[in-house]
């Protein structure tokens, strides 16, 4: 029903453009976004008529009179009735205050044992008119010890048209990604843009790039059973949930975000 919803309004279309090395499981069916992975998050938040504030980091959260006093790193401290974690489950971990004592043992230790890949994605972006000649919209590449996947962005989204540039989107190998994690990103570009040229040697001079260090991309092993959540404390409620919980595809998303709602429902 997700998808189908999705698909009705247009923020999900199925996948037709042709990508190569891709492995297709039996029965799967595979969609595109075509404004974004941002736009499905966009549309169900705006569904939910939710006031959303941004840019806003957190560093602890402490028990006040029976609510969530939560800190961020600018501005007061704010207090709630639930707190509900969905950030990568290593950030969880690294917030202070009274949650620090909260987390349990036994908890603690599922939670440690999550762990996620890294990489890095490097974005081109071209002028409107800018032709890249090449046969596939998207390609994995298993041969090569820093590049995993190109994709030409807008060919793969199916847009394509005369007034928008193209885009080409790079994403390294797990490999090259934690072995360079903390090297400086623009030396990682320069050798990202060195691998490339020799893929993709009809590849046009980009008018901006930007590289994009990816610490947690995706889940490799999630909290052991995926649980789809985990509540931290009851009274007030402090829950933590997210891929990290299930798995790292929109499944595992919605999975986690159903099993999250149900845990909240009672404390409404």
């Amino acid at each position: 029903s997700f998808y189908e919803e999705l698909v009705t309004h247009g923020i999900l279309k199925p996948l037709t453009a042709p990508v190569e090395g891709m492995v297709v499981r039996e029965g799967s069916r595979n969609y595109v976004a075509p404004q974004g992975i941002s736009s499905v998050v966009k549309y169900y938040l705006e569904q939910s008529g939710a006031d959303v504030s941004y840019e806003q980091h957190v560093t602890h959260i402490s028990l006040r009179d029976g609510r969530w006093e939560v800190s961020r790193k600018a501005g007061p401290p704010e207090q709630f009735d639930v707190v509900i974690l969905t950030m990568p489950v290593p950030q969880i971990l690294q917030l202070q205050g009274d949650i620090v004592n909260i987390i349990n043992e036994s908890q603690k230790q599922q939670l440690e044992s999550v762990s996620y890949s890294s990489r890095y994605a490097l974005g081109l972006f071209y002028e409107a008119g800018t032709g890249i000649g090449v046969p596939w919209a998207a390609q994995y590449i298993s041969d090569n010890p820093c590049i995993r996947f190109i994709s030409i962005d807008n060919k793969k989204r199916n847009i394509e048209s005369p007034e928008m540039g193209p885009s080409v989107v790079v994403h390294t190998t797990v490999t090259f990604g934690s072995e360079h994690l903390d090297s400086d990103p623009a030396e990682v570009q320069q050798i990202i843009l060195s691998h490339l040229q020799r893929i993709v040697p009809s590849l046009p001079k980009p008018s901006s790039i930007k590289c994009q260090r990816w610490r947690y991309s995706q889940v490799t092993r999630a909290v052991p059973n995926s649980p789809g959540q985990m509540i931290l404390h009851t009274q007030p409620l402090l829950i933590c949930g997210g891929d990290g919980f299930t798995r790292s595809n929109f499944d595992g998303c919605i999975e986690s975000a159903m099993s999250l709602a149900e845990a909240v429902k009672p404390h409404l």
